[in-house]
């Protein structure tokens, strides 16, 4: 038996059940429903010209979000709601007030990329309920992120996010697609089967469980921000197909015992906004920087540990703070250091039948002082060059349990042991700084391409620790506010 995929889309619930399994959202767009104004500019997630967004019950709510669909596929639709460009024009013919404010305010050019923006600006547009002023310079900008123009610059586009709140107002009615999207909500595994492939959401832990060790070859799939180029861009045949985002219990986020456990399935902005209500001064800057709101809309802290890219931007931050990965299969549940869980290049310790249940982050301890950076091309949504992350207790003025580690600098995210070794025990001044300096580079032989030189990523390695000494020093250390506005200066 298969499951159609259902989703309400252009005022009903559409019915599919003929599309590959790998078939993505924007293919099925332009291709099947004809709907020529989601673009395709780079389909791997990076320009935002194929911006759509996306409605979904959560924890009894509804919820909207902007994703791209050049890297989301069809079965991900199933219990959900579509929004293209094509749904803002209203009943009497007249424009949006987010495509009148583009017009007004000259936001667009050649006019590839004017459909991503514009719905980028409407999922910021849904919060006007919400604000009780319009939206900030900070806001803006980061809902834009994910969305790149080559002609007219930002200004114009920005001024058009500001002069849309203006504008009458037009409602959207939030109840009404809630009561639509109840009726299409599942209790049990979705299971879609098309060309040979099969497609299992389950919803419960135990059914993961279950499918999982039935199909220890499946392909596992959270956010597709990887997954989706596998299929985009390398033509990889995924073969069976296992989407773990609808499980409940990989849903959670909780506090126990001094931890935050984290769910497999929770988005990397969901996840972000909890991990920082612990760490704000720490991991707001990299929680802006990580990806686009796109990309953290849909992306999961526990699919990027999972993936384990040695560039990785989470890795470092808690492996330096200690963190844990739950590990779940069909003989139980094991946890370990995230640390230990890499082996070596894009091998971890994982067995067939596992899956990646939680990851759980140290909550702060008193005298433990923390910062994490990141060195990339671009301040918005690029690929790190080098990424670090330092974790030390000062007891007096004498380092305990020093935690150094980087992303970029070896095959995996890891530890500077020798580094280490150099601080700890010592007075946290400057000449065991510039020791644990020279030292560093014994820890790392890292590589040189299109992002660095492997000069430049030791150099700038080594000036981080630099940094955070700055930052932490107890002779009249820098405020971590300070530096962040020198730097963006």
């Amino acid at each position: 038996m298969s499951d159609p995929i259902q989703f309400y889309f252009q005022g009903q619930v559409q019915v599919v059940d003929d599309v590959s399994p790998t078939q993505t959202i924007l293919q099925h767009l332009r291709e099947e429903r004809r709907c020529m104004g989601t673009k395709e500019g780079c389909a791997e997630g990076d320009c935002g010209a194929c911006t759509v967004v996306i409605g979904e019950m959560k924890d009894g709510k509804l919820a909207l979000k902007s994703v791209n669909s050049c890297i989301q596929f069809m079965p991900t639709l199933d219990g959900k709601a579509l929004f293209t460009v094509e749904d803002l024009k209203q009943p009497d013919g007249q424009l949006h007030p987010v495509q009148q404010a583009m017009v007004e305010c000259h936001g667009s050019q050649c006019g590839f990329c004017t459909p991503g923006f514009v719905m980028s600006l409407w999922s910021l547009y849904l919060k006007k309920e919400e604000r009780s002023s319009p939206p900030c310079r900070q806001e803006i900008e980061d809902t834009l992120s994910g969305n790149l123009c080559r002609c007219t610059g930002y200004r114009p586009i920005i001024d058009a996010a500001k002069r849309m709140d203006e504008l009458p107002d037009v409602l959207f009615d939030r109840a009404a697609l809630a009561a639509s999207l109840q009726t299409l909500q599942r209790d049990s595994m979705f299971v879609y089967r098309q060309d040979g492939r099969t497609f299992h959401a389950p919803r419960t832990l135990a059914e993961l469980v279950t499918v999982r060790a039935a199909l220890p070859d499946a392909c596992l799939l959270s956010g597709s921000t990887d997954v989706g180029l596998w299929v985009t861009k390398q033509m990889r045949d995924l073969g069976d197909i296992i989407y773990i985002r609808q499980v409940r219990e990989l849903q959670l986020i909780t506090e126990n015992d001094g931890m935050l456990e984290i769910g497999a399935a929770v988005s990397l902005n969901d996840a972000y906004g909890a991990v920082c209500l612990h760490y704000k001064a720490e991991l707001s800057e990299m929680w802006q920087r990580f990806a686009s709101l796109p990309i953290r809309n849909v992306g999961t802290l526990g699919g990027s540990v999972a993936n384990g890219s040695p560039i990785g931007d989470s890795a470092p931050w808690m492996i330096a703070l200690g963190a844990e990965i739950v590990l779940h299969g069909s003989q139980g549940r094991r946890v370990l250091l995230l640390e230990d869980f890499y082996l070596d290049y894009m091998k971890k310790d994982l067995q067939p039948d596992e899956f990646v249940q939680a990851v759980r982050i140290p909550l702060p301890r008193t005298n433990r002082h923390f910062r994490t950076y990141k060195l990339a091309k671009r301040f918005d949504q690029d690929i790190s060059a080098v990424s670090a992350a330092y974790a030390i207790t000062l007891d007096g003025d004498i380092v305990r349990d020093a935690h150094i580690a980087y992303g970029g600098m070896a095959a995996t995210s890891r530890r500077a042991p020798r580094a280490e070794a150099a601080l700890n025990g010592q007075i946290w001044n400057e000449a065991t700084l510039n020791h644990a300096m020279q030292v560093l580079a014994q820890d790392y032989s890292p590589l040189s391409d299109m992002r660095a030189s492997s000069a430049y990523r030791m150099t700038t390695a080594q000036n981080l620790l630099r940094r955070f000494w700055l930052e932490t020093r107890l002779e009249a250390p820098l405020a971590l506010d300070s530096l962040r506005v020198f730097a963006a200066r």
